[in-house]
């Protein structure tokens, strides 16, 4: 069956045709239909188990019929040496790898970050013609495609704007890390697919550029409407990211103890963190004649605070103080952060803590701040 005359004088049957290439291991062809290309397969005779396995490695259609039988005993191969590096002989598509990553960061992270993950693959995976192919007949050339496609995406919202390469890097790197664990797993036994295809763009997620100095945070807070005032002051005075910030309800505040428990937020496990005075003051603000299940920031109707919500206040405030067009809720994050190292110098890991993030991220963006206390601290061993 290595020619295609040879191939056309098979009679027509539902069993394979198998031809040996070396001792156990078998290229197969079936064809049930003389309308049909026929399908190739694989066999695998796995002396611990003591019993055949068997994949089909498809029509190959794609290529001329003569040079079918040679990529089917190619195909043949790398599947005999992914079983041979202990990879899996069960089928995974890349849908199935995407299903079992959410399920994964549902158990390991909580449904906050699965939920986001989910969506992500909703919105950019499981549509594609991609998300039916077995993982392990997943190339290069399938995901550069992808990537193309993706880039070309607008963001929601956004008809006709350019995706930023920060956002593309946050929305391939979900799909990354669940083929990395269908790896981890042994379902696939390399990464060669992927790891050019979809590596990030570097410097896509830079060091943050816009900063409110105190002062410029004042206007904007003066300036927004008094639903949303107490929202800015608490991310003025705290390190959180708006969207932990405005999931928090009135039960997540102790004033006895004068703490705060943060267990919404993108970092996964809960937190506490400890308050100065004038935080308690303002969250004791907040939180009068509430609930105790009530948002602890909600807007003028009662709803609790989100980032469509937001949006534009903040940006009609941003513009009634004369601020740069760049600043969002989360230049407030970034601002408390900067002060947090450069004016306070507050060590990185601490800062990390509070903020909700990894010394690592935090060390990317921020440790350039520590600098002037670097040299303060050198001054002082001079004898």
């Amino acid at each position: 069956m290595n020619t295609v005359a040879a191939r056309d004088a098979l009679p027509v049957r539902r069993d394979p045709y198998w031809q040996r290439i070396e001792k156990g291991r078998y290229v197969g062809y079936r064809r049930m239909s003389t309308a049909t290309p026929g399908t190739w397969l694989a066999r695998f005779y796995d002396e611990a188990a003591a019993k055949n396995r068997w994949t089909t490695l498809g029509a190959l259609d794609h290529l001329p019929a003569s040079e079918r039988f040679d990529a089917a005993q190619r195909a043949a191969r790398e599947w005999f040496e992914h079983l041979g590096r202990g990879g899996s002989n069960a089928n995974c598509t890349v849908r199935y790898a995407c299903e079992r990553y959410v399920e994964h960061l549902r158990h390991e992270s909580g449904g906050a970050k699965a939920d986001e993950a989910a969506a992500r693959f909703r919105r950019y995976v499981y549509d594609e013609k991609l998300a039916g192919f077995d993982i392990k007949k997943l190339t290069a050339t399938h995901l550069k495609d992808w990537r193309r496609k993706l880039a070309a995406t607008p963001v929601a919202g956004k008809e006709g704007a350019r995706r930023a390469d920060a956002t593309l890097n946050r929305d391939m790197a979900s799909f990354r890390a669940a083929l990395n664990l269908a790896l981890a797993d042994g379902l696939v036994t390399s990464p060669h697919a992927w790891e050019q295809a979809l590596r990030p763009i570097p410097g896509a997620d830079g060091r943050r550029d816009t900063y409110l100095d105190p002062d410029q945070r004042r206007r904007l807070v003066d300036a927004a409407q008094p639903a949303l005032q107490p929202f800015l002051k608490a991310l003025c005075a705290l390190p959180l990211r708006p969207g932990a910030l405005a999931q928090l309800n009135v039960s997540d505040f102790n004033p006895k103890l004068g703490a705060l428990r943060v267990g919404t937020d993108k970092a996964g496990a809960d937190r506490r963190i400890p308050l100065p005075a004038a935080t308690v003051g303002l969250l004791i603000e907040a939180a009068r004649d509430k609930l105790p299940q009530a948002p602890l920031f909600a807007d003028a109707s009662g709803r609790r605070w989100d980032k469509d919500s937001w949006k534009w206040p903040i940006k009609a405030a941003v513009s009634a103080a004369g601020l740069p067009e760049s600043v969002t809720a989360y230049t407030l994050r970034h601002s408390v952060i900067t002060d947090l190292v450069s004016r306070h110098g507050l060590d990185l890991a601490t800062v990390a803590a509070l903020a909700g993030t990894s010394v690592e991220m935090i060390a990317k963006h921020y440790a350039h701040l520590q600098q002037e206390h670097a040299r303060n601290a050198l001054a002082q061993l001079t004898l």
